[in-house]
């Protein structure tokens, strides 16, 4: 995603705020939540320095606002492995898909992370640094128990942060080792009972 500066002398106000909000976005996830100034931002989207704080009152309320822009962009990656998660048992090779490209995304897996290390300075952004996992454990405890569904969104944390630090994802292999050790072996069905009446049983 690109941000464009907006042509010298156009009014409007809500191209504006976007161009501002989306250079925000690009900072975070290229330089860091911390790299985050109204300078940085004003050259970033090709705006007035004083255009910054017209639209958003301080620096902590921008960081905000584009760390929840970043966190709705997650919303795509968990609906592209909803579907899969009911075969993470017997075929986990869907979610495996799913999740190397969300890995192999720098700016998704950059967001992610810049979410987690702002929420960990800042609790008031606690809640919006768990929308992920949260809504990852609540799809998967569809279909697991709560310990291993809250496992599974564990360990891909842990996966994200590993592709963040090494610059790459863990392979598909790895990936799949793991995941199918969390998910654990295909639930057998219980057998049919043979006990009842001697007249329910069919005769030899």
């Amino acid at each position: 995603m690109s941000t464009e500066p907006l042509a010298p002398g156009k009014r409007d106000p809500e191209a504006r705020r976007r161009a501002i909000l989306l250079a925000a976005t690009e900072i975070i996830v290229t330089r860091g939540a911390a790299a985050l100034t109204h300078r940085a931002v004003a050259s970033h989207a090709g705006v007035a320095l004083g255009s910054t704080t017209q639209y958003f009152a301080s620096i902590d309320e921008l960081r905000e606002e584009a760390l929840r822009a970043l966190a709705q962009e997650d919303d795509e990656a968990l609906a592209a492995l909803e579907p899969h998660l009911a075969t993470l048992q017997t075929d986990p090779s869907g979610a495996v898909t799913e999740l190397l490209s969300y890995l192999q995304d720098p700016r998704a897996v950059n967001a992610d992370i810049a979410l987690f290390s702002s929420a960990t300075a800042d609790p008031s952004l606690r809640e919006l640094a768990l929308r992920w996992s949260d809504k990852l454990i609540e799809m998967l405890s569809v279909h697991f128990d709560r310990d291993r569904a809250e496992a599974i969104a564990v360990y891909i944390d842990g996966a994200t942060v590993h592709a963040g630090l090494r610059q790459h994802s863990l392979s598909r292999e790895a990936l799949t080792i793991a995941l199918t050790a969390l998910a654990g072996p295909p639930t057998s069905p219980r057998p049919t009972s043979t006990t009842g009446h001697p007249s329910e049983k069919s005769e030899s």
